[in-house]
């Protein structure tokens, strides 16, 4: 898919439209793009398409009092991003379209899911779009664990993490080329 649309991407986030998802892809402005994260959770980076972005916590409360909620704090020098570059790791392309899509299950785990048979193919056909919008040579890292150089995360549920918000648990993928930065973060408050 070269030529994605407004409509088609904003369409693929209805993928997450269930679920407590932050998605915010921005430009690539610095080397370290660690640095592009952080000002992607700060809300200091819009998408420089003008695409859509979903933010569920923009104008609660929690994000009104402090303007992180309900993230961590993240690194702010070149420095700090060597504390935050160990909690993720990098997940090979084939891996990713299962990982969406498992972002936008409640629960995080398919085998659980109301009417998952039903919904998989529609739910497919929204990753494969998100991932149309990042390129191959695109380099993707997750903040969950999983067995085996290209996890199926059908065949195994999230059963660890490193926490990047004040949630117990968070799971999320980091999208990283010479051009953008995305952000696409589940979390469940619990």
């Amino acid at each position: 898919m070269e030529d994605l649309s407004a409509e088609e991407w904003a369409d693929a986030l209805e993928l997450y439209d269930d679920s407590y998802t932050f998605v915010r892809v921005a430009p690539r402005e610095h080397a370290e793009w660690w640095l592009d994260v952080t000002a992607i959770i700060r809300g200091e980076a819009q998408d420089a398409r003008g695409w859509r972005s979903i933010d569920p916590d923009e104008e609660e409360p929690e994000r009104l009092e402090d303007p992180l909620f309900p993230w961590l704090a993240p690194p702010s020098t070149r420095e700090e991003t060597e504390h935050h570059r160990s909690p993720v790791k990098e997940l090979p392309r084939v891996s990713v379209p299962s990982l969406l899509v498992l972002l936008g299950i409640v629960g995080w785990d398919v085998r659980k899911t109301y009417r998952w048979e039903e919904r998989r193919s529609e739910m497919e056909r929204r990753a494969e779009v998100i991932m149309a919008r990042f390129a191959e040579g695109t380099r993707f890292y997750s903040n969950i664990g999983w067995t085996g150089k290209e996890p199926d995360f059908y065949e195994q549920p999230v059963t660890g993490m490193n926490p990047f918000s004040r949630y117990g648990w968070d799971a999320g993928l980091i999208a990283v080329n010479d051009a953008e930065v995305a952000l696409i973060w589940a979390f469940m408050p619990i």
